[in-house]
């Protein structure tokens, strides 16, 4: 393995590790979404450790996230409710600090996008 390798094995690793974090948090939170924050750990450590990616994919708790939105591109109801207001919620903020009107457009356009993208996802009453 040459040093760019390990390099982006090492990066992948510390942005797994915080989405874990954060992932977890949300689990406690209701304000902070879970699912996207899992999801994004388990890209992380699938290019970085399988031994790490396969303990978050059969956790027993951790693991029905990510199953249930990568087997059946569900999530419940709650993380429908949490993922578009924390979305709307982190934009709100920023279209209103952000000074350019090009720049809140475009972040209006993304918000919209990333709503749809959830609110299409199917509802699942319970996690497998």
């Amino acid at each position: 393995m040459n040093i760019s390798d390990h390099i982006k094995k090492v990066f992948f690793m510390v942005i797994g590790v915080i989405s874990l974090v954060l992932g977890v948090i949300g689990l406690l939170l209701p304000v902070m979404p879970t699912v996207p924050f899992l999801l994004l750990a388990s890209y992380c450590f699938i290019r970085s450790s399988e031994k790490f990616y396969n303990w978050l994919i059969h956790h027993p708790v951790l693991g029905k996230y990510i199953k249930s939105y990568m087997e059946e591109r569900s999530i419940t109801k709650m993380t429908k409710v949490y993922g578009v207001a924390s979305v709307w919620f982190s934009l709100g903020i920023t279209i209103y600090v952000v000074p350019w009107l090009v720049l809140k457009i475009s972040l209006g356009i993304v918000g919209i996008a990333l709503s749809i993208y959830i609110l299409s996802l199917k509802t699942t009453q319970k996690l497998h």
